[in-house]
Order: structure tokens, then sequence, then C-alpha cells
């Protein structure tokens, strides 16, 4: 196992450039995922890791050693790709060892590579079949398993689930992340999923544009974005990003948003200024249908048209209207009283304000 470094990486295509100065350390055992939209440079930047892609310019190291020329076949890493890249004609127990043979390993080592790996992910009943006896997420297994069975200083992972339905997904997840338990091997994981994002990772590198927008934990990325587009990419159902402006009022500052005009939230103070326009995002879970599931003196009372709404199981979508701007709410199913005027109680300690211009985060 290694660390993952990453010294102002470019890449262009042409005069494209997809990957603009990315620098990022990841540590030794760490599980890393690049998160973003299409086109935002994140596959791009695996590519190159594994040698796929060539380095316009920077560095990338592998521990001490910098691999920006370096062949893939002797980087020591394994990736996982989207498409699975098994071998049609092969059996599972072949498509897995097949690298091994490769190598020249021995015959005995190599059946007990094999046996481990399918043993870690359920495949030992499997191992004579051919892919196409196989469901989806047995594939993924087995190609996880080719990847495991070389013990390599690094995982790589392409968007792997994105092919699989939602019960796999789920079941892969929980797979992937005790594998990494077991093995500790350091990962860097690429998908536009945030589910993944932020069920697997132990920090989360969301990408926007080819440049890193943000780094932190799950818990960091979604209680404290760093910009606009981190909050509004990160939870389901999106924040809710309403227009604002901050103003003087006497002696203190106002926030006056929609048809409301609230004192300028506490933890805003000598941060926002008088007479700036703001964004003021609010997550649907921060929209309630009482005012005593907020706490006491944070709870704005706003007077909403509900437009319509949709149940989810536990909880209910409320899609409404205040002040003229869309708001969405989600809130629980037992709750849900609802009137075409209804109340909602927006807790505006949980505010986020994001500056107009720049769309950085004023906390």
């Amino acid at each position: 196992m290694a660390s993952l470094t990453f010294k102002n990486v470019k890449k262009s295509f042409g005069k494209t450039e997809v990957v603009k100065g990315f620098d990022l350390e990841i540590k030794d055992g760490e599980f890393v995922v690049l998160l973003g939209g299409s086109g935002c440079g994140k596959s791009t930047t695996l590519r190159m890791v594994a040698g796929l892609e060539s380095i316009t310019s920077g560095q990338i190291l592998i521990g001490d050693r910098c691999i920006n020329d370096v062949e893939p076949i002797d980087r020591d890493l394994a990736m996982v790709f989207q498409s699975y890249a098994l071998y049609p004609h092969m059996t599972v127990e072949e498509n897995i060892c097949f690298a091994l043979k490769l190598a020249g390993m021995k015959k005995e080592e190599i059946q007990k590579k094999v046996n481990w790996a399918a043993e870690m992910l359920q495949l030992t009943p499997l191992l004579q079949r051919k892919p196409k006896q196989l469901s989806g997420g047995q594939r993924q297994r087995v190609a996880m398993g080719r990847a495991m069975v070389r013990t390599p200083q690094l995982f790589l992972f392409d968007e792997p689930l994105s092919n699989l339905d939602a019960k796999l997904r789920g079941l892969m997840r929980s797979e992937i992340k005790a594998l990494h338990r077991k093995l500790g091997t350091t990962t860097l994981y690429v998908t536009h999923d945030q589910v993944e994002a932020m069920t697997l990772a132990d920090r989360v590198v969301i990408m926007e544009k080819g440049v890193i927008t943000q780094i932190g934990t799950p818990h960091e990325v979604f209680s404290k974005p760093a910009n606009k587009f981190v909050g509004g990419f990160i939870g389901s159902p999106t924040m809710n990003m309403i227009p604002a402006k901050v103003q003087q009022k006497d002696s203190k500052l106002v926030l006056s948003m929609s048809d409301q005009e609230l004192p300028l939230p506490a933890q805003f103070e000598g941060k926002a200024q008088a007479g700036q326009e703001v964004t003021v995002g609010i997550r649907p879970t921060d929209i309630h249908l009482r005012e005593k599931q907020v706490a006491e003196g944070s709870a704005l009372k706003a007077h909403c048209k509900l437009k319509n709404h949709e149940l989810l199981g536990a909880t209910v979508l409320l899609n409404a209207e205040m002040g003229g701007q869309a708001i969405v709410a989600e809130v629980p199913n037992e709750d849900a009283e609802l009137h075409e005027d209804q109340e909602l109680f927006i807790d505006t300690k949980s505010f986020h304000l994001f500056d107009k211009n720049s769309e950085l985060s004023l906390i």
C-alpha cells in the first residue's frame, strides 16, 4: 500500500483544458471519492493515474515514486471498470486469475489467491460459470476479485456501479466498503452519484469544470458547503436556493427574502454586509410543518401555497410556493396534514448564505 499525490496536474486535449491544476494528497489506506457531474474531469484524472491518459503537466506520485512516465503495467495498481470488462469465453476462475498467470505466478499461489478472493466476494459456487451466466452484481464482484488478487498498492474504481439497479447498487456499496475495511488498500473511486460518495468515502473531492471546489469528509461537504455549487450538488432533494438581500434597518442588519424579512441569523454576523446580494440555501429537511419542531427562537413562519406533494414512504415531499419562489420541503409522513394554504416553519439556524457574485459561502 502507498499514498497517492497529485502536484499541479493538468490535462489538455488540444486547446481544451479538462483538468486544471489538480492538487491532492491521499493518505496510505484512505478511501477518496472524486465526485462531480459529466465533463468535470474526474474520470480523466483517474485515467491519468492508471496510465490510460498522458499527463500534460504536473506530477503524480505513488508513495515517493513519480509515475508520469511509468508504463501502466508497472504502476502496481488495479482498476475496476464501469463495463466489467470480463473475458466472455473464460470462466469466473479464469477471469480472476488471468493477470496472475501472465505474471508467471506459481499455480499453487494462484489457486490460493483465487480461493481467498472468491470466498470474500461470495463467488465460490460460481467459479466454473461464464460471465453470460451471471447477474450484473455477480459480474461486478468478479471484476473486483480480478483486481483484489493482484494485491496492488492502489485500487481505482471508475463508476463501477452505474450499470446496476438500485437494489444491487446498495448491496455493492456495502461490499466495497467491507472490502476496504478488510484490505486497507488506498482507493480512488470516481462517481457522479452523491449517495455512493457519501456512504463510501473517508473524504470526498468535489470537482467542477476541471477544478476542485471542495475537499472534506461527507459530513463536512454536506453541512458546510464551500460554495453554491457544492450546496446544490450535495443533498437529495437538492437545496432550495432563494435570492435575498442584506439590508440595514435601524441599527441592525436584516435579511429580505421573498416576502419575508427577518433579523440576520447570528451565524452570519460580521460576515454579511448591508446592501449585499446573497442566495439563501435551505435544505428541504430544515423546513417543518410545526413550530415546535424547530429550536425556540429560530423558527421563521412562512405562508405558502402548496402545489403538490410526493409520498416517498416514511417522508413526503412538499412542492410549494413562498412569495413567488418555488421551494421543496421534506417532512415525516405521519406529520403530513396538508392544506392548499400551508404554514411552514423554516429553521434559520440551518440557513446557508452564498454571495451572489462569487457564489462562495459566507460561513
